[in-house]
C-alpha cells in the first residue's frame, strides 16, 4: 500500500476527490497517511479530519528560512512513511530541497492544458481569467510531476473542457474542476500507486 501525503491551502475539493476514490475502491493500492495545510483554517483540514486522516498546519511564515521550512515538511512526511506527495490546491512554491527529496514522487494538478496558461503567476482564478481573455474554445486540466521549474514537469494526464461563450472565471473554474481535475487527479494517483508510471527523457510512459 503506497502511503500518500497531500499538501493543501484551501477548500480541499481535490483532496476530497482522492478520499472518495480511495473509499470507493477505485484507488486500491494507496492510502492518505497525512495532510498538511500551508495555513490555519483551511477547510481541507476539516475534510481530512472527517476522513480520519491526520492533518497539520506547517506555514512558511513560521520558519526563519525556506530551508528550515522544507526540512520540517520532509521530516513530517518521513515520520508517516509517505512515498507520494500530492499538491491539491497548494499555494506555496516548493524549492529544490523538497522536490529532490521526493524526485518524481510529487504530482500537481494545474487548471489548464499545459503549456497554455501555466508557469509563475498562473494559479487559481488567474488561469481561467487568462483563458477567457485569450478567447480559447477549449481549456482543461493537467496532472504532472513537479520539478523546480513551475508547471514544467513531465505530464501524466490531461483532460479537455469546452469553454462556453457566457463563461465567467468562476463558472469556468467550477466546470474544469468537475469535468477534469476531480477525474484525472485520482486517476494519476491510481496509476502511480499501481507502479504504472515511468519517467524517461522528461516524458511519462504508462505501463500496462
Amino acid at each position: 500500500m503506497v502511503r500518500i501525503g497531500v499538501l493543501v491551502s484551501g477548500g480541499g475539493t481535490n483532496l476530497q476527490a482522492i478520499i472518495d476514490n480511495i473509499k470507493s475502491g477505485y484507488i486500491s493500492s494507496g492510502e492518505i497517511a497525512a495532510v498538511v495545510s500551508s495555513k490555519e483554517g483551511a477547510f481541507a483540514l476539516e475534510r481530512a479530519k472527517n476522513a480520519g486522516i491526520p492533518g497539520k498546519v506547517i506555514a512558511r511564515k513560521s520558519f526563519p528560512s525556506e530551508d528550515e521550512y522544507e526540512e520540517e515538511m520532509i521530516r513530517h512526511f518521513k515520520s508517516y512513511n509517505v512515498e507520494l506527495i500530492v499538491l491539491a490546491g497548494f499555494m506555496t512554491i516548493l524549492s529544490g530541497k523538497f522536490i529532490n527529496a521526493y524526485k518524481n514522487r510529487i504530482i500537481n494538478v494545474h487548471p489548464a492544458l499545459i503549456p497554455s496558461f501555466c508557469g509563475d503567476g498562473f494559479y487559481g482564478l488567474k488561469v481561467h481569467e487568462a483563458a477567457l481573455a485569450k478567447g480559447v474554445k477549449v481549456t482543461g486540466a493537467t496532472v504532472h510531476f513537479v520539478t523546480e521549474e513551475t508547471d514544467a514537469g513531465p505530464i501524466i494526464l490531461q483532460k479537455a473542457v469546452d469553454v462556453e461563450d457566457d463563461d465567467t472565471p468562476e463558472i469556468l473554474q467550477k466546470r474544469v474542476m468537475e469535468q477534469a481535475e476531480w477525474k484525472i487527479l485520482p486517476e494519476a494517483v491510481k496509476l502511480f500507486t499501481e507502479g504504472r508510471l515511468e519517467v524517461r527523457d522528461n516524458k511519462v510512459w504508462r505501463k500496462k
